[in-house]
């Protein structure tokens, strides 16, 4: 028995040392195996490939629109100008509804302006509106002139891409983005393509989209960027590059423009274009597999330019992409397994961080920091970036940078706020060109040619020193220096003095107050200087508070015989204390659609003539501008009035001309004191312009009068005029071609550029 007991003890230790390194390998015994599952085939790696074409690159909101309704999963994207943009945003984890929602939201006309809104910048560089048409600029520097790079600003596009990446901010690698990423740019000086795969994402997609002419270039890594379509429109070789099996590809490039619209110098390089485009495009597109997917939407007639379309652009790459639903649904995925996916690849809410620090890079011949006190952004303060876009928006409104971007380099203890600026090529020194001209078609004219040089920061305090010279039938001179103080006093900071000097000269012609017959000429000389004290009232307007001294000449030159007054010139002498209120919130200097300006002074002193006498003296003028849809209505007022020069051949104030009092003639109207008042009306059309803002129609009704003493004025016996015509905005200033008509007066036609 204890022999058996043995031998059973010896089998069962054997089958306990068999069974333990099993049991802790892990491996099941079982009677009969349970066979296992074959793996499923491996899902296609997609690359989506998105072109560029401006605005018909917003088609490509569509098609991710449809790939989201159908369940698409997108591993890569490689993308160029606006394709790079649209693509570059669905791989930071905004979604097709996002991306549409914000861009519908967009006003692409102030996006892609020169400057920032005009109700946002310093009363000063307002006021240039009104002596000089601001759409030419030329800067002097190093002995040489310059130009603008592009034809528009690129400042409101970076802003917007700021915005819209700062949730992946931290990432350097675009293959860490929730979807791998690259954007296509040129090198402007080899002409190679430039794969951007790192850096800073919001300015990869500006440098993506650098259409040569348009945009200004981008540097990175000392290399000049411009727009990708030059080389690679289509870059589905990249997207194969970063491992795509299949490729779906949206190509909306602009086809090549008709014989017609080749007559112009614009019109041949927007060609030369979309030819060297062209060619690069069906390079790429021969490269294409049958397993690939094109999507190519019928855009018809719709242009690079038509950004103000977006909802219907939008709408019909939704219906380019629907065509390919059933060839999409064979990469589509369960539902439950998309919303996995997309889950998987939204970015990580970024931890908001307190702004440690205010810093400014990138500039060379300013001082922002001068500006920090008026920003909105606070050391202390939690980073907020609609204030940082506020920010740079302030900054650009100082009218000395073409790009003022900024970046948050988050901390172990909070974040430095960074602003980077960009120096205008072609500043300081600013000169600017504008031309006055009119002509009533009946053998009266004038013109005058109009010059000015600003120069900026003079110190780091910001002082400026402002000239403007005119030749032609009103010749004459102004200049000012502008030196800011710095103190913070009152509501508003930033209180500056400032010298100026001016003198002019024109011929004035006397008038019959009743018959309007030309009964003399005289020559008005006159000159002034003076000292103020002012404060800026942010970008509302300002005030100043100073003396001025101004003489003058009056001397005659020829006399009807029906003349009955004085024929003795005169000599005058003021010495004024003045206070100056200048309040500015039109939209646009010319044909606003919105906004009020009032200007007001007020002089008091000593006028020298023959005697000496008292002075008081009361300039006022307001316009308000509302709009309801196309049509825009005006309402304008101007009061002048000023103690009587005992001996003065003619008044100090002049009425009459176009939209002055509109079927008088220059100056017909006369006194030591007018007041006119005008209410117009005016529509923009449909067609814009190649060198203009806009085209309008429009039409005034005006009243107004003149008297020989302020004492004298009245509403009764107001004189009226009335006009109708078409206008411009345009580089040099406003043009009018119009009929003029006064019940008084006399109809005529009239040509006018510039300021009325």
């Amino acid at each position: 028995m204890g022999r058996v007991i043995h031998q059973a003890a010896q089998q069962g230790l054997l089958a306990l040392l068999v069974v333990i390194p099993v049991f802790l390998s892990g491996t099941a015994w079982a009677a009969d195996p349970v066979p296992q599952a074959e793996p499923g085939p491996k899902r296609p790696r997609i690359g989506l490939v998105l072109s560029g074409g401006g605005a018909r690159g917003l088609t490509h909101v569509g098609v991710l629109k449809v790939l989201e309704r159908e369940r698409i999963p997108v591993d890569v994207i490689a993308g160029t100008s606006m394709g790079a943009i649209i693509g570059g945003l669905y791989a930071s984890g905004m979604s097709a509804g996002q991306i549409e929602h914000e861009l519908l939201k967009v006003d692409w006309d102030k996006l892609f302006a020169t400057r920032v809104s005009r109700q946002q910048l310093s009363q000063r560089r307002k006021e240039e509106d009104f002596e000089i048409a601001s759409a030419i600029e030329l800067g002097y520097r190093n002995g040489e002139f310059h130009a603008p790079q592009g034809a528009v600003s690129s400042r409101g596009l970076e802003s917007m891409l700021r915005y819209f990446t700062l949730p992946v901010r931290q990432v350097e690698r675009f293959d860490d983005l929730p979807i791998p990423f690259r954007a296509i740019a040129t090198d402007m000086e080899s002409g190679d393509m430039v794969v951007i795969d790192h850096g800073d994402l919001a300015m990869a997609l500006r440098s993506s989209m650098s259409v040569p002419g348009v945009f200004p270039s981008t540097e990175r890594d000392g290399r000049v960027l411009g727009d990708g379509g030059l080389v690679n429109n289509v870059p589905i070789d990249v997207a194969r590059a970063m491992g795509a099996d299949v490729v779906i590809v949206v190509n909306i490039g602009t086809p090549l423009a008709p014989r017609e619209t080749l007559n112009s110098a614009i019109g041949l390089t927007a060609q030369m274009i979309n030819i060297l485009t062209e060619q690069n495009v069906r390079r790429s597109l021969a490269t294409l597999k049958p397993t690939d997917i094109l999507i190519a939407p019928n855009l018809g007639r719709l242009t690079s330019g038509d950004f103000g379309k977006t909802p219907e652009l939008i709408a019909l790459g939704e219906d380019g992409a629907h065509a390919f639903a059933a060839r999409l649904a064979a990469f589509a995925l369960p539902e439950a397994q998309y919303a996995g996916w997309r889950e998987a690849h939204r970015p990580q809410a970024a931890t908001p961080q307190t702004i440690q620090a205010l810093a400014f890079e990138g500039t060379s011949f300013t001082n922002p920091k001068r500006f920090e006190s008026q920003l909105q952004s606070r050391v202390g303060e939690p980073f907020d970036a609609t204030k940082a876009a506020r920010d740079a928006r302030t900054l650009a409104a100082s009218g000395d940078y073409v790009r003022t971007d900024y970046h948050v380099i988050d901390g172990d203890n909070g974040a430095m706020l960074l602003f980077d600026l960009e120096d205008k090529p072609w500043g300081p020194n600013y000169l600017r060109a504008g031309l006055d001209l009119s002509t009533d078609f009946s053998g009266r004219s004038a013109f005058n040619v109009k010059l000015s040089l600003n120069r900026h920061w003079l110190t780091a305090s910001g002082t400026e020193w402002r000239n403007r010279v005119q030749i032609g039938e009103v010749p004459g001179f102004y200049t000012e220096l502008y030196h800011p103080l710095n103190w913070n006093l009152g509501l508003w900071d930033d209180w500056f003095v400032s010298g100026h000097a001016s003198a002019s000269r024109h011929v004035q012609s006397l008038f019959q107050s009743d018959a309007g017959a030309e009964v003399g000429q005289v020559r008005q000389s006159d000159g002034r200087f003076g000292l103020d004290l002012g404060q800026p009232w942010g970008n509302l307007g300002e005030v100043r508070y100073g003396l001025v001294n101004a003489g003058g000449r009056t001397t005659p030159l020829l006399f009807a015989a029906s003349y009955t007054g004085t024929t003795q010139g005169d000599t005058w002498r003021e010495t004024a204390a003045r206070a100056r209120v200048v309040v500015d919130q039109l939209d646009f200097a010319n044909f606003p659609q919105r906004g009020y300006r009032l200007v007001g002074e007020l002089q008091y002193g000593r006028h020298v003539e023959a005697s000496s006498q008292n002075l008081f003296r009361l300039e006022a003028e307001g316009l308000g501008v509302v709009s309801r849809g196309p049509h825009s209505f005006s309402l304008y007022g101007q009061i002048k009035a000023s103690d009587a020069r005992n001996s003065a051949l003619a008044g100090q104030y002049e009425l009459g001309g176009f939209q002055q009092l509109s079927g008088y003639r220059l100056g017909q109207v006369a006194g030591n004191a007018v007041a006119l008042a005008r209410l117009g009306w005016y529509q923009r059309l449909a067609d814009t312009p190649v060198f203009a803002r806009g085209f309008f129609v429009g039409a005034t009704l005006e009243a107004g009068n003149g008297w020989a003493d302020r004492r004298q004025m009245s509403l009764s016996g107001l004189r009226t005029g009335a006009s109708l015509y078409l206008g411009a905005d345009t580089g040099i200033g406003p043009m009018f071609l119009g009929l003029t008509w006064a019940p008084k007066g006399e109809t005529g036609l009239a040509l006018f550029i510039g300021r009325p």
